[in-house]
This record gives C-alpha cells, sequence and structure tokens, in this order.
C-alpha cells in the first residue's frame, strides 16, 4: 500500500489527522486493535509474511483496524512516525512467542509515537488526559506475553478460568463475567488496572468499552473475543436463539485455500 494510505490512515477519517483527544484515542484504540489481530488472531498469516529472505519489513496497523507487513515509506523523512525496521529479520533465529513479544514491544513503542505525534498541538492537561485513557489499555506486549494473565492465575490460586463451558450459559453474562482466553493467541479483551476488579478486565472486541454487568455481553465462539450486544446488533432475546455465534470479523473472514 502507498503511502497516501498510511497518511489517510488506511479509511480512519477521510485522510484528515485526528485533533481532538477522543479523536486520536480512537486512532490510537484502532491501531492498536489491528497490530493485536495481526500478533495472535491472524498470527498464522502474519508469520508467514515475515519472510526473513524479504527486505526490511515493517508491521502498519491502521485506523481501519486492518494490518499490513510492508516495506517502509519511501519518503524522508515520513509523515508520520514510522514502525520498527526489519521486524522479519529475527523470526528464524528466535522461538516464535519470544519473536511475537519483541514484535508487540516495538508496535507499542510506535502506537504511542503516532498518537503523540497527533497529539502535538494539544494543551498539556489534554495530552495528560489522552495518555490516561492509552494507559487505562493493556499494552499489546502485555496481552502476548501473557503478564496480565499470570497476575490474574496468582491471584485466584491457580484456578483455570479459560473453559468457556463453565460459564452457565454463553448469553448471560450480565451475571457472569467474560472468561479470559488462556492460550496462545492471548486476547486483547483484559483490563489494565489490578484494583478493578475482575468484571473491569474484559473490553469489547468492537468498541474496546470495559465490560458492566449492568450491559448485554456475548461471546463469539470462534476467536473467543467478547463484544456488547448493541455493537454487534445481537440482543439476549436473539442470542438465545443462536447455538454458535461468530462475530462480524469471524464471518466475514474467507477460509484459506
Amino acid at each position: 500500500m502507498d503511502a497516501s494510505y498510511r497518511r489517510s490512515g488506511a479509511g480512519g477519517g477521510g485522510g484528515s489527522a485526528p485533533r481532538t483527544v477522543e479523536d486520536i484515542f480512537k486512532d490510537y484504540r484502532a491501531r492498536r486493535n489491528a497490530i493485536h489481530r495481526a500478533l495472535t488472531h491472524d498470527v498464522e498469516e502474519f508469520y508467514a509474511q515475515c519472510d526473513p529472505e524479504k527486505e526490511n519489513l515493517c508491521l502498519y496497523g491502521y485506523a481501519n483496524e486492518a494490518w499490513e507487513v510492508a516495506l517502509p515509506a519511501e519518503e524522508v523523512p515520513t509523515e508520520l512516525p514510522e514502525p520498527a525496521l526489519g521486524i522479519n529479520f529475527a523470526r528464524d533465529g528466535m522461538k516464535r512467542s519470544d519473536w511475537l513479544a519483541l514484535v508487540a514491544v516495538h508496535s507499542d513503542s510506535w502506537l504511542v509515537s503516532v498518537a503523540f505525534y497527533y497529539a502535538a498541538r494539544l494543551t498539556r492537561n489534554d495530552r495528560k488526559r489522552l495518555f490516561g485513557m492509552m494507559n487505562d489499555l493493556p499494552t499489546v506486549y502485555e496481552v502476548i506475553s501473557g503478564m496480565r494473565q499470570s497476575k490474574e492465575r496468582d491471584r485466584s490460586g491457580g484456578i483455570d478460568n479459560s473453559g468457556r463451558n463453565k460459564l452457565p450459559s454463553k448469553h448471560t453474562v450480565e451475571a457472569v463475567p467474560p472468561p479470559r482466553a488462556e492460550n496462545n493467541a492471548r486476547e486483547a479483551d483484559e483490563g489494565y488496572d489490578e484494583d478493578d476488579g475482575d468484571h473491569s478486565e474484559t473490553l469489547c472486541g468492537t468498541c474496546g468499552g470495559i465490560y458492566s454487568a449492568e450491559e448485554f455481553w456475548i461471546g463469539c465462539d470462534v476467536c473467543e473475543r467478547w463484544y456488547h450486544g448493541k455493537c454487534v446488533k445481537i440482543t439476549p432475546a436473539k442470542a438465545e436463539s443462536i447455538k454458535q455465534y461468530k462475530c462480524p470479523s469471524c464471518s466475514s473472514k474467507r477460509p484459506r485455500q
């Protein structure tokens, strides 16, 4: 994809740069979701694209939540900060989990740099508020490395809460908080503050909102992300008639040939 596509944020606002705290945070969250999906849900495709035999490659996340492995921008200096260069070279020389964690660390750094590039004209208080909003979300590295899950297991005395079939009903999440995924593809819907309680540590896969027992949530049986019912247009009554729910992302994903 060309530089104009990257500058426009891949459809995130018609080419205009985000200017308010809310718009910059929305851009940050979308790019973060894209990076997270590349390193978890789409990890096999991402891994295959990072061929060490190719030239210096970068991982881009866009404001429409699409991700791309591509060569860096040709213009110097670039209009936006660029992600880490040459992530593909170390792929075969490290353990897969360590390599993904390394990519996650560099991606977190890039996400912050893009956000504060846009935030350069904000006031001191607005920059502080933006950072607080960003810091309320776990970093990609925390999700990929499983730091959050390890802390939760320690606090729960080693009890495994990963089984989805342990819920009385997948659709009655008003009474039971959505579980964490404990596999290698760590989900992004996990909170950050250790003192917030279990219910506040799950994020909606669409809007990034924090779990609330007062709202209806539904979990995807394919990717195991959780969503506000209103975000995916599913009501409690409709959910009861669904045997296997697939989120919009999984429904639109084509099977590999």
